[in-house]
């Protein structure tokens, strides 16, 4: 049974927010990736964008406006939100608290900021 201590996750920075990775294929050979997300309630909205696999968020702290094939849902702490694949999709933190959120979604899913083009890129926090 593998361990995956604290100072094991790995952090990526992107101008949204930062991602800490918990369990992937390259950190505790998981299956299925896992990270956080935490977002300055000061952040910008994410870009918008799809990713050609299905994520699952679980609001732990906060709030966000989240937007999936155009239609937008304020969501809070203790809501959950199953983002299709191909979907295209942004999140806006909440301007007072901002928002944390543990999410998942299968190995390899590519993601493309809007207009799509190209081969996308993997996440590095999913590897």
């Amino acid at each position: 049974m593998p361990v995956i201590r604290t100072s094991e996750n790995r952090q990526a920075q992107t101008p949204a927010g930062t991602m800490t990775t918990l369990a992937s294929p390259t950190l505790g050979a998981a299956e299925r990736p896992i990270w956080r997300v935490d977002v300055a309630a000061t952040a910008p909205a994410g870009p918008l964008h799809v990713i050609d696999v299905e994520q699952i968020w679980v609001f732990t702290e906060g709030g966000a406006d989240v937007t999936v094939a155009g239609e937008t849902h304020a969501v809070r702490a203790g809501d959950t939100v199953v983002v299709p694949a191909d979907a295209e999709r942004q999140v806006a933190p909440d301007a007072a608290t901002g928002f944390s959120a543990i999410v998942t979604a299968p190995v390899g899913g590519r993601a493309w900021v809007l207009p799509r083009a190209g081969d996308g890129v993997v996440p590095p926090w999913t590897v």
